[in-house]
């Protein structure tokens, strides 16, 4: 897949971060934090391009990728207030405490064009599949300042691609889609559950068209056809 992103390199001290967003916001896709389920509703264009996105943070341990998602078309489903999304490597150490001063520097980003490789992407969550329960990482997470945060690395990063991946691409096939209704097509996997049990922390992958929904048709679905026009007397 080839993104369109815009890149920042602002400075906080001694040290210069590479902060990378979507050139053009993803209009139809919007994300509810856990508390302790989040929803993650998107059309086709926004699940595919959260896929691309988390496999290019899989493969860029030293940037961080950033997905506003607040400012997106208000969903007729869900509750509670939209957050922005925040991709990084547990390596790179970024504390969500200090990102909202590092969010206020990114004004002119510099156009930048990469393409991701889904082939490896899909190795690599193949062979984290393949570990054993017990010796898989999960994915770390926080919620600060409107903005949820997944730390995390190479294979985790590629595993929660293909989920998006398979969204995108099964979410229009689905009977609900037609009604404009919201399928629940997959989950962000591996996240880490907060210790004494009780309800697991979940963020539900959903694919939603966007209105008017009647101009949405399922693929292989036969197009509407206009009614003849009544016959004169």
């Amino acid at each position: 897949m080839r993104l369109r992103l815009s890149e920042f390199r602002p400075r906080t001290g001694p040290y210069e971060h590479r902060v990378v967003q979507p050139r053009q916001p993803l209009r139809h896709t919007s994300l509810r934090a856990p508390d302790p389920v989040g929803l993650l509703l998107g059309d086709h264009d926004g699940l595919s391009r959260l896929a691309g996105l988390f496999s290019f943070a899989a493969y860029s341990r030293h940037t961080i990728v950033h997905v506003p998602l607040r400012d997106g078309v208000f969903p007729d489903e869900g509750v509670g207030e939209p957050v922005d999304l925040v991709l990084v490597h547990h390596t790179y150490g970024l504390r969500p405490s200090a990102w909202p001063q590092l969010r206020r520097t990114l004004t002119t980003g510099a156009p930048l064009a990469v393409r991701t490789d889904e082939a490896r992407t899909a190795r690599d969550a193949a062979a984290r599949r393949r570990q054993h329960a017990d010796s898989r990482d999960e994915l770390r997470h926080a919620t600060h300042a409107r903005t949820f945060f997944l730390f995390g690395g190479r294979d985790l990063f590629a595993e929660a691609a293909m989920s998006f991946a398979h969204a995108a691409g099964w979410g229009p096939r689905h009977k609900r889609a037609a009604q404009g209704q919201s399928a629940l097509m997959a989950g962000l996997p591996s996240l880490v559950q907060p210790p004494g049990g009780g309800h697991p922390v979940e963020v539900l992958i959903c694919f939603k068209p966007y209105p008017p929904y009647a101009h949405f048709r399922r693929p292989g679905a036969r197009p509407s056809r206009p009614r003849p026009p009544a016959a004169s007397p």
